[in-house]
Protein backbone atom coordinates (compact mmCIF):
# COMPACT_ATOMS: atom_id res chain seq x y z
CA UNK A 1 0.00 0.00 0.00
CA UNK A 2 0.83 4.02 0.75
CA UNK A 3 3.36 2.47 3.65
CA UNK A 4 5.27 0.76 1.51
CA UNK A 5 5.55 2.84 -1.65
CA UNK A 6 6.99 5.74 0.86
CA UNK A 7 9.13 3.02 2.41
CA UNK A 8 10.52 2.55 -1.09
CA UNK A 9 10.95 5.99 -2.18
CA UNK A 10 12.91 6.66 1.08
CA UNK A 11 15.02 3.96 0.05
CA UNK A 12 15.91 4.88 -3.36
CA UNK A 13 16.89 8.30 -2.02
CA UNK A 14 19.63 6.82 0.75
CA UNK A 15 20.53 4.39 -2.76
CA UNK A 16 20.77 7.49 -5.27
CA UNK A 17 24.13 8.34 -3.17
CA UNK A 18 27.52 6.47 -2.26
CA UNK A 19 27.60 5.52 0.48
CA UNK A 20 30.64 6.75 1.80
CA UNK A 21 29.22 10.76 0.70
CA UNK A 22 26.44 10.12 2.96
CA UNK A 23 28.37 8.63 5.66
CA UNK A 24 30.57 11.63 5.51
CA UNK A 25 28.09 13.99 5.42
CA UNK A 26 26.24 12.58 8.48
CA UNK A 27 29.45 12.75 10.07
CA UNK A 28 30.13 16.35 9.50
CA UNK A 29 26.84 17.21 10.78
CA UNK A 30 26.77 14.89 13.68
CA UNK A 31 30.74 15.67 14.32
CA UNK A 32 33.62 13.08 14.55
CA UNK A 33 33.58 10.46 16.99
CA UNK A 34 33.30 6.54 17.05
CA UNK A 35 29.54 7.08 18.17
CA UNK A 36 28.58 9.70 15.31
CA UNK A 37 30.93 7.16 12.62
CA UNK A 38 28.70 4.46 13.77
CA UNK A 39 25.51 5.97 13.93
CA UNK A 40 26.07 7.26 10.05
CA UNK A 41 26.82 3.94 9.05
CA UNK A 42 23.94 2.40 9.98
CA UNK A 43 21.97 5.13 8.59
CA UNK A 44 23.78 4.44 5.32
CA UNK A 45 23.66 0.74 5.32
CA UNK A 46 20.27 -0.12 5.85
CA UNK A 47 18.57 0.52 2.76
CA UNK A 48 20.04 -3.04 0.73
CA UNK A 49 18.45 -4.62 3.53
CA UNK A 50 15.46 -3.47 3.23
CA UNK A 51 15.34 -4.30 -0.45
CA UNK A 52 15.66 -8.18 0.16
CA UNK A 53 13.64 -8.46 3.18
CA UNK A 54 10.87 -6.35 0.96
CA UNK A 55 11.97 -8.81 -2.12
CA UNK A 56 11.62 -12.17 -0.04
CA UNK A 57 8.56 -10.70 1.95
CA UNK A 58 6.28 -10.41 -1.28
CA UNK A 59 7.81 -13.33 -2.65
CA UNK A 60 6.60 -15.32 0.45
CA UNK A 61 3.53 -13.50 1.27
CA UNK A 62 1.83 -15.60 -1.77
CA UNK A 63 2.86 -19.34 -0.57
CA UNK A 64 -0.14 -21.34 0.09
CA UNK A 65 1.29 -21.95 3.67
CA UNK A 66 0.42 -18.21 4.47
CA UNK A 67 -2.96 -18.43 2.94
CA UNK A 68 -3.60 -21.64 4.99
CA UNK A 69 -2.13 -20.07 8.50
CA UNK A 70 -4.73 -16.87 7.18
CA UNK A 71 -7.19 -19.83 6.91
CA UNK A 72 -6.79 -20.71 10.63
CA UNK A 73 -7.23 -17.84 11.62
CA UNK A 74 -3.89 -16.41 12.21
CA UNK A 75 -3.48 -12.56 12.75
CA UNK A 76 -1.30 -10.11 10.71
CA UNK A 77 1.64 -9.92 13.76
CA UNK A 78 1.86 -13.64 13.81
CA UNK A 79 1.85 -14.32 10.32
CA UNK A 80 4.84 -11.76 10.06
CA UNK A 81 6.42 -12.82 12.72
CA UNK A 82 5.90 -16.63 12.83
CA UNK A 83 6.01 -17.00 8.76
CA UNK A 84 7.25 -14.55 6.98
CA UNK A 85 10.46 -13.08 9.03
CA UNK A 86 11.58 -16.64 9.46
CA UNK A 87 11.94 -17.30 5.67
CA UNK A 88 13.78 -13.15 5.40
CA UNK A 89 15.93 -13.73 7.54
CA UNK A 90 18.48 -16.11 6.31
CA UNK A 91 18.46 -13.49 3.04
CA UNK A 92 19.34 -10.77 5.45
CA UNK A 93 22.21 -12.47 7.44
CA UNK A 94 23.88 -13.63 3.92
CA UNK A 95 23.43 -9.79 2.79
CA UNK A 96 25.11 -8.82 6.31
CA UNK A 97 28.07 -11.21 6.09
CA UNK A 98 28.65 -10.22 2.35
CA UNK A 99 28.00 -6.55 2.82
CA UNK A 100 30.47 -6.46 6.22
CA UNK A 101 33.39 -5.47 3.62
CA UNK A 102 32.05 -2.57 2.54
CA UNK A 103 31.13 -1.21 5.79
CA UNK A 104 33.96 -1.74 7.37
CA UNK A 105 35.30 -0.10 4.51
CA UNK A 106 33.51 3.00 4.80
CA UNK A 107 34.48 3.02 8.69
CA UNK A 108 38.30 2.55 7.70
CA UNK A 109 37.22 5.70 5.32
CA UNK A 110 36.15 7.74 8.24
CA UNK A 111 38.50 7.31 10.34
CA UNK A 112 41.32 8.15 7.56
CA UNK A 113 39.94 11.13 7.05
CA UNK A 114 39.70 11.90 10.92
CA UNK A 115 36.04 11.88 11.51
CA UNK A 116 35.89 8.12 13.25
CA UNK A 117 37.28 6.69 16.42
CA UNK A 118 39.17 9.85 18.18
CA UNK A 119 42.66 9.40 19.86
CA UNK A 120 43.58 7.80 21.92
CA UNK A 121 41.16 4.51 20.36
CA UNK A 122 42.76 2.55 18.06
CA UNK A 123 41.40 2.67 14.52
CA UNK A 124 42.21 1.00 11.56
CA UNK A 125 41.43 3.69 9.38
CA UNK A 126 43.24 6.34 11.42
CA UNK A 127 45.93 4.36 12.22
CA UNK A 128 46.86 4.44 8.09
CA UNK A 129 46.50 8.02 7.99
CA UNK A 130 49.13 8.42 11.03
CA UNK A 131 51.58 5.91 9.37
CA UNK A 132 51.35 7.94 6.04
CA UNK A 133 54.01 9.64 7.29
CA UNK A 134 56.32 7.09 7.63
CA UNK A 135 55.49 5.06 4.77
CA UNK A 136 59.17 5.66 3.50
CA UNK A 137 60.96 4.88 6.32
CA UNK A 138 58.51 2.37 8.54
CA UNK A 139 56.67 1.12 5.58
CA UNK A 140 54.46 -1.38 7.81
CA UNK A 141 52.97 1.07 10.24
CA UNK A 142 50.47 2.14 7.50
CA UNK A 143 50.55 -1.28 5.79
CA UNK A 144 49.66 -3.99 8.66
CA UNK A 145 46.52 -2.15 9.46
CA UNK A 146 45.92 -2.21 5.40
CA UNK A 147 46.29 -6.32 5.50
CA UNK A 148 43.89 -6.42 9.07
CA UNK A 149 40.98 -4.68 6.85
CA UNK A 150 42.13 -6.99 3.43
CA UNK A 151 41.87 -10.01 5.74
CA UNK A 152 38.65 -9.02 7.76
CA UNK A 153 36.86 -8.32 4.90
CA UNK A 154 38.15 -11.42 2.99
CA UNK A 155 37.08 -13.14 6.06
CA UNK A 156 33.29 -11.86 6.07
CA UNK A 157 33.24 -12.58 2.30
CA UNK A 158 33.89 -15.82 2.76
CA UNK A 159 32.18 -16.55 5.51
CA UNK A 160 28.73 -14.92 3.81
CA UNK A 161 29.62 -17.26 1.15
CA UNK A 162 29.70 -19.96 2.74
CA UNK A 163 26.21 -18.88 4.82
CA UNK A 164 24.61 -18.41 1.66
CA UNK A 165 26.12 -22.01 0.53
CA UNK A 166 24.22 -23.27 3.92
CA UNK A 167 21.28 -21.55 4.29
CA UNK A 168 20.07 -21.26 0.53
CA UNK A 169 16.84 -24.10 -0.09
CA UNK A 170 17.00 -23.98 -3.31
CA UNK A 171 20.50 -25.32 -2.96
CA UNK A 172 20.36 -28.18 -1.15
CA UNK A 173 20.88 -31.52 -1.81
CA UNK A 174 17.62 -34.13 -2.74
Amino acid sequence: GWTDRVLMRVTDIFLAFPRLILALAFVAALGPGIENAILAIALTAWPPYARVARAETLTVRRSDYIAAARLQGAGTPRIIIGHIMPMCLSSVIVRITLDMAGIILTAAGLGFLGLGAQPPLAEWGAMISSGRQYLLTHWWVATIPGIAILLVSLGFNLLGDALRDILDPRSAKR
